[in-house]
């Protein structure tokens, strides 16, 4: 296996892994009442993006995007891996086999930069949250997200780890 290939398959397991956690997380903040992500607003400033739309006035007030619920999903979860790709470029990738909770706390932490100086401004709320009625709580839920999102880092690459430590099959086996 190229060492590209591996570090492909590292990163998607990672990410997704990663993503997931963060998507249990929305879940029981949904049910304790918290507002969440909108997903079709991600793929709907995804959609337009791709039709050369980079900001908005207000996403929810632009013109809906065929598919725009998958395109978010999709997106979501492709941005995890772009993610989980950049902590093992900083890591290493032997660190998804003994990993440690900070280097995947604080990346999932950094990663917070994109919603609130990219994401938001570009779908009308403005640097960090600023022109929504509670910029504040926004960045804090923001942050909150992305921790566990770090977190999710680190507990996908501990399952990886055991899974590796276990044996795969030799075509599966990422440690060559």
């Amino acid at each position: 296996m190229t060492s590209l290939t591996h570090a492909l398959i590292l990163a998607g397991g990672l990410g997704i892994g990663a993503t997931a956690v963060m998507d249990l997380w929305l879940v029981v903040l949904k049910r304790l009442g918290v507002a969440t992500l909108n997903f079709a607003f991600i793929g709907r400033w995804g959609g337009h993006l791709l039709r050369g739309r980079l900001r908005h006035e207000a996403i929810a007030r632009s013109q809906p995007v065929r598919g725009e619920l998958a395109l978010g999903w999709l997106l979501h979860y492709a941005t995890g891996v772009v993610f989980a790709a950049l902590l093992l470029a900083f890591q290493g990738s032997a660190w998804a086999y003994e990993p440690t909770l900070l280097p995947a706390l604080a990346m999932g932490l950094g990663t917070v930069i994109v919603p609130l100086f990219i994401i938001q401004p570009a779908m009308g709320a403005g640097l960090a949250a600023r022109r929504t009625p509670a910029p504040w709580g926004n960045c804090l839920r923001s942050l909150a997200n992305h921790a566990v999102f770090g977190i999710g880092l680190y507990l996908s690459a501990v399952a990886l780890a055991g899974w590796l430590e276990w044996g795969l099959p030799s075509y599966l086996d990422l440690s060559h």
